[in-house]
């Protein structure tokens, strides 16, 4: 009974990990002890409900191991309570917004073509569809948040909610800043930490506690674990918070993800995690220190996290064209918008790219650097064949000395 031809496809999965450039932010390699825990027949478990508190039987165990990843969340992110349940960061800001809001409610948040997310309002998502949105942006020289114009805006759209967070902003976000002008308005916060996750619990950035009400993240990318969410909030907010994931949005929760998050958040919790996560910056400032010598505009100018946005259309560049010819030279970074973009979503005039994956592989700055000049030599030679193949093997040469899932 076995699927040959799935079999197949995951083995060049695996292969394209392996032997690529993985330079997406949002993309890390999870360890083999979360693969593992994914890979279990936790999966079979329908557990409607919480640790205690289930609608079906034979869940003592399930309790357990979902109830170790609730302590470890919260003692990782220093929370009074913690949902671990969320299937993806997108079902976590639903949740918030289920949980604080009602349909039509006002919601100010940060733009996507200046770093947002799809789930901060853009229109063709279900948050733009549902809420009011009003959205707050970059100053157009500097291209970092202009706090005279959140509050501004704040103060005559008078929001019920605030969102800070990022997907493509390079930049410190200041969560007290914005809890000032939350508590002016008299709205809910809300941190939406998916990208950042792994530098906030080592200090690489500000802390969304205590400035935060609601806290939403992913627990791929930077916490390097498996694909889900997490909500982490104030306790006097914890019943409208679990309410609101179950029943509100979801049904029984993935356990075999649950579980590989307690995997996650105790790797997080050990030692070498926290050095990890300096590398990470390293790695970051290295990369956008080869662009600047290269003479690429970032946006932003540079990055105080573990991702930068390059603007290719000063390149006379298409954004699409630029990632897949990386792509075929076994680089991977994705296309993105840039602050006023002109230029539709689908192609717009930005490429974004980071440093988490390559860390996980063991790069230090020295490779990060050759990393950032192998991305340099593709855009700036775009149609240069003979460029992009010396490239492509000097990619192969380059993941050979750090590999990972050897055993896979």
């Amino acid at each position: 009974m076995e699927d040959k031809i799935i079999k197949n496809l995951i083995k060049k999965e695996i292969a394209r990990q392996r032997d690529g450039l993985v330079l997406i932010p949002s993309e890390n390699y999870a360890s083999p002890e979360v693969l593992r825990a994914m890979g279990t027949p936790l999966s079979n478990k329908y557990s409607e409900g919480y640790p205690g508190k289930r609608y079906y039987s034979g869940n003592k165990f399930i309790d357990e191991i979902e109830a170790l990843a609730i302590e470890r969340a919260k003692k990782l992110f220093n929370a009074e309570h913690a949902n671990v349940q969320p299937h993806s960061g997108s079902q976590a800001n639903a949740a918030v917004y289920l949980a604080l809001l009602k349909p039509g409610d006002k919601i100010l948040g940060f733009d996507l073509k200046s770093g947002g997310h799809l789930t901060h309002g853009s229109p063709v998502n279900f948050s733009g569809q549902f809420y009011n949105f009003a959205f707050y942006g970059v100053n157009p020289k500097t291209e970092l948040i202009d706090f005279a114009e959140v509050e501004k805006i704040a103060l005559e759209f008078k929001p019920k909610l605030i969102i800070v967070s990022t997907t493509a902003y390079s930049r410190i976000l200041d969560f007290e800043k914005f809890s000032r002008i939350a508590k002016k308005v008299n709205a809910y916060l809300l941190g939406d930490i998916a990208h950042i996750a792994g530098l906030i619990i080592v200090g690489e950035h500000p802390h969304p506690f205590p400035w935060c009400d609601v806290v939403t993240s992913t627990t791929h990318k930077t916490l390097r674990g498996p694909r889900g969410g997490l909500i982490l909030c104030r306790s006097q907010l914890a019943e409208k918070i679990d309410k609101a994931v179950f029943p509100g949005e979801q049904g029984g929760p993935l356990e075999n993800i649950i579980a590989a998050k307690a995997v996650c958040f105790f790797e997080a919790l050990q030692p070498s995690f926290k050095k990890y996560q300096h590398q990470i910056i390293l790695n970051a400032r290295a990369m956008a220190q080869e662009f600047i010598k290269q003479g690429i505009r970032l946006v932003s100018g540079g990055t105080d996290n573990h991702l930068m946005v390059l603007d290719v259309s000063v390149l006379n560049l298409d954004s699409k064209k630029a990632q897949e010819e990386l792509e075929k030279s076994g680089i991977y970074v994705n296309r993105n918008t840039i602050p006023n973009d002109s230029r539709p979503p689908y192609n717009p005039s930005g490429i974004r790219l980071g440093s988490p994956a390559i860390t996980s592989r063991g790069f230090g700055e020295t490779e990060a650097k050759l990393a950032a000049n192998l991305v340099a030599q593709v855009i700036k030679n775009i149609d240069n064949q003979k460029r992009k193949l010396s490239v492509k093997a000097e990619v192969k040469r380059l993941v050979k000395k750090f590999p990972v899932y050897a055993r896979l």
